[in-house]
This record gives structure tokens, C-alpha cells and sequence, in this order.
């Protein structure tokens, strides 16, 4: 175990804000930049994700990067951050888990007001300190392409999804996915299950299991470590698509294609904030268009109309044209959630706070 979790017994320990005024501690050009991960960096999904953007930007010029593995939401996660800045001089931490925001992120960063802190997810709000930046893309836009995908693939027409939590981002990814799906065949149903927290393997894998078992033939997910999954899914002869990062060479025969997260694009863009001194956005969002998010490349199974579809409709997405969320748009209990002549588009703030499942989503909240 880290030392970094058992630090801090010194009380007399200056801030670093107390330390240097902001302006220097920035301006200086040399930055020391603490990138958190709640699980393994190799976990073939989320954390693998946030690992390789912090691989990027160790190449930049006068930049440190300090990383720790394995770290729980819980006050650890504050032991972690506050050693990265009084030990190594941090001055921008990326907390990159969704729960390690509320009390963690809010509290050091209110301790910490000459420190930047980046977040990864949707729950920065007004009134929380302003040296935070919630960062997070639009992979909603790739969930719905994997939809194209496996609408055009799936001969039972019912697709399974494996969900951790029923938390307003994987309710859209499971929405944009079902959507992209309907729009080739509006007969398809996704078929959800909660295992109830980010990475549990067993239940995962028992999920995925029932899911081929109820006809499911395209599986997804929205979990940490979409391994356990995809595997699965290949084992039992089922295709697949995949998230956060490229799962093909877990299954070679059944991945059609991917939502992959590309935060190089954000983890650039706040260091170089960082070092000019460049006043810290609260909000930083992008999708396929502005490189926050990508497709995994289509698996050799994918058929040429499949492809055809998903492009054309990638195409519009990167040019402005698509959107996701156009009503009317039926919740699966029958009430109307988006009216009709309703748009939201991707910078809607709204869509943050999802809370329902489309019509055609079996499963509930």
C-alpha cells in the first residue's frame, strides 16, 4: 500500500496556496500533474482509458506526471490527493473516478483553492469551489453508432447491456444505444441488467450470462472493466461491442465495434491551462467532433450495410447535423420524456440529469 494514504500526520504543513501566490505557481511553466485511478491501470476499460491520455501528456515539455492505482472512494482517495500536492508539489490532480467527487473532490479543492482539480463525470455545479473542472464527452454519440451496429446484427432483434449503476450517464449511454439500435429496426429491445456497483466481476459475468440466455445476441456494457463482458459474450458465441476503451483482441470473432473514450483531447487542453495560468473552466465537454471520444475499428463480422449506416450517421454527428435526443420520445413505463418538436442537443445541460429508460429498455431504475 502507498504511503501517499497515510500521510499528513504534520499539522504544522502549509498549503501549497499559502506557500506561493496562484499566479506563480502556475505561470511558472513547470507542472506536476497527480492522475487518481480507482481501479487497475491495465483493466481493459475505464481506468485503461484515463491512463493512456495520462500517457500523452508525460511526453509534454515541463510536465511531471504522479500516479496512483487502486484507489477506493473513500477517504483514501483524500489521503491521495492531499499527499500528491504536499509531497510532490501537484498543483493539477486528475480524480478521475465518479464517486470520488462528493465529499472528496469538494473538500480538498476547498482546502486546496490554488489547486486546479479535474473530475471526471457531470456533478460540478454552481456554488462548488470554482478551482474544479468537470470533464466528461459525449460517447453517448459512439453508444448510439454501436447501436447502428447491432441493430443491423442481431437476428433475435433483442440486445443485452450490462449496467452498473443507474446513475443519469449510463442511463443515456443505455438510451443512445437503444435509439441508434430502434433506428434500424424499431422491433428491438435492450435488455438491461444493474449489477450495482462499477467493477463486479462475478456479477458481470453472471449478467452477461443471463442475458444469451434470455436470446440477448449483441452485448454491451457500461462498467469499469468491460472485460469480464466481452469475454463472456465470445465464450457464449454472442457479439459484442465495446466501451471505454478497445476490447477486439478479447474477442476476435463476435466485437462488432466500440465506444472508446479519447481524454488526451481534455487532459491536453487543462494542462496547458495549468501551465499559462489560463482561468479554469468548471465545464469541459466534447464529442466525436471536438476528439473526446472514438470508435473502436468495425470487427471483420460487421457487414458492409451495417458500416454504410453507422458512417453516414457519424458523418452527421461530426458535422453538427445529428441529434440523439429528438422527440417524441416515450420513457418505458409509456410517458412522454421528450415532447415532440423537442431537441436536445449535446450541450443541453439537461441530459446530465437523465433519469428514464426509452420505450423498447427492459429493465428498470
Amino acid at each position: 500500500m502507498s504511503n501517499r494514504r497515510h500521510f499528513l500526520k504534520n499539522a504544522s504543513l502549509l498549503t501549497l496556496g499559502a506557500v506561493l501566490p496562484f499566479e506563480s505557481v502556475f505561470a511558472a511553466g513547470k507542472l506536476t500533474v497527480g492522475v487518481i485511478y480507482v481501479g487497475a491501470r491495465g483493466d481493459y476499460g475505464y481506468n485503461q482509458a484515463q491512463a493512456q491520455a495520462a500517457n500523452v501528456i508525460k511526453s509534454l515539455p515541463n510536465v511531471k506526471v504522479v500516479e496512483e492505482e487502486n484507489v477506493p472512494e473513500t477517504i483514501a482517495v483524500q489521503k491521495s490527493m492531499e499527499a500528491m500536492i504536499e509531497q510532490d508539489g501537484a498543483t493539477l490532480i486528475f480524480a478521475t473516478s465518479f464517486g470520488y467527487f462528493d465529499p472528496h473532490v469538494l473538500k480538498m479543492a476547498a482546502k486546496y483553492p490554488n489547486v486546479r482539480f479535474a473530475h471526471c463525470g457531470g456533478l460540478w455545479k454552481q456554488g462548488n469551489p470554482s478551482n474544479i473542472t468537470s470533464y466528461f464527452g459525449y460517447i453517448d454519440e459512439c453508444q448510439y453508432l454501436n447501436g447502428v451496429v447491432a441493430g443491423h446484427m442481431s437476428k433475435s432483434k433483442k440486445l443485452g447491456f450490462v449496467a452498473a449503476k443507474p446513475i443519469p450517464q449510463v442511463l443515456r449511454n443505455i438510451n443512445a444505444f437503444t435509439l441508434g439500435a430502434q433506428s434500424v429496426d424499431p422491433s428491438i429491445t435492450t435488455h438491461v441488467i444493474f449489477t450495482g456497483d462499477w467493477s463486479m466481476p462475478v456479477k458481470e459475468a453472471e449478467s452477461a450470462n443471463s442475458l444469451v440466455d434470455q436470446g440477448c445476441d449483441v452485448l454491451t456494457c457500461h462498467v469499469d472493466g468491460p472485460k469480464v463482458v466481452i469475454e463472456t459474450a465470445e465464450k457464449r458465441g454472442a457479439m459484442s461491442c465495446g466501451y471505454h476503451a478497445s476490447q477486439a483482441a478479447l474477442a476476435p470473432k463476435g466485437y462488432l465495434t466500440g465506444a472508446e473514450w479519447d481524454w488526451a483531447t481534455p487532459y491536453k487542453e487543462l494542462v496547458a491551462g495549468a501551465q499559462t495560468g489560463k482561468p479554469q473552466p468548471n465545464v469541459l465537454r466534447g464529442g466525436l467532433k471536438e476528439g473526446f471520444v472514438k470508435m473502436s475499428a468495425y470487427g471483420a463480422k460487421v457487414t458492409p450495410d451495417a458500416r454504410q449506416n453507422a458512417d453516414g450517421v457519424k458523418a452527421r454527428m461530426m458535422s453538427g447535423e445529428f441529434v440523439i435526443f429528438k422527440g417524441p420520445i416515450k420513457d418505458n413505463k409509456g410517458g412522454v420524456v421528450v415532447a415532440d418538436g423537442t431537441t436536445h442537443v449535446q450541450t443541453d445541460y439537461t441530459l446530465e440529469s437523465m433519469n428514464y429508460l426509452v420505450s423498447g429498455v427492459v429493465g428498470q431504475i
